[in-house]
Formats: C-alpha cells, sequence, structure tokens
C-alpha cells in the first residue's frame, strides 16, 4: 500500500453541510483513507495512489460541486 498524503484548497464550501456533503463524496471513493474537510476549504487528505489517482480524486470534487484551486503538488 502506498499512502499518500495531499493537503488541497478547494472553492464551494459555504458552511458545516458543505463540510459534511464533501467528506461524503471523498470517502465514498475506494482508495481513500482519510478526509478531513474545514469551513474554509481546506481537505487533508490521505490515499493510496495505487487504488486510486488525482484525476478521479478531481472529478469526484467537481461532480460534488466543488472545484480545486491548485492542482496537487
Amino acid at each position: 500500500m502506498a499512502s499518500k498524503s495531499e493537503i488541497l484548497q478547494v472553492t464551494g464550501v459555504r458552511c458545516e453541510r458543505c463540510v459534511m456533503r464533501l467528506g461524503g463524496v471523498l470517502e465514498r471513493l475506494d482508495g481513500i483513507e482519510s478526509a478531513n474537510v474545514t469551513l474554509m476549504g481546506e481537505v487533508s487528505l490521505v490515499y493510496d495512489d495505487q487504488i486510486i489517482h488525482q484525476e478521479a480524486i478531481v472529478g469526484a470534487l467537481e461532480a460534488g460541486g466543488f472545484k480545486l484551486l491548485e492542482d496537487f503538488s
């Protein structure tokens, strides 16, 4: 297992309900080990990059109504 940690900044987080929705979107993805979201739109993510790729994570964010502000580092 190749765990990778990332901190992402996203737009579209306006309230606690958004935090819960975004966390739910991410945690349903195979390969996501943990996803913690703040009201400031910061997402702390731990995932297995052998199971899920960055493009799939960004796609799930966008499908959930959120947008990544910066590319993955």
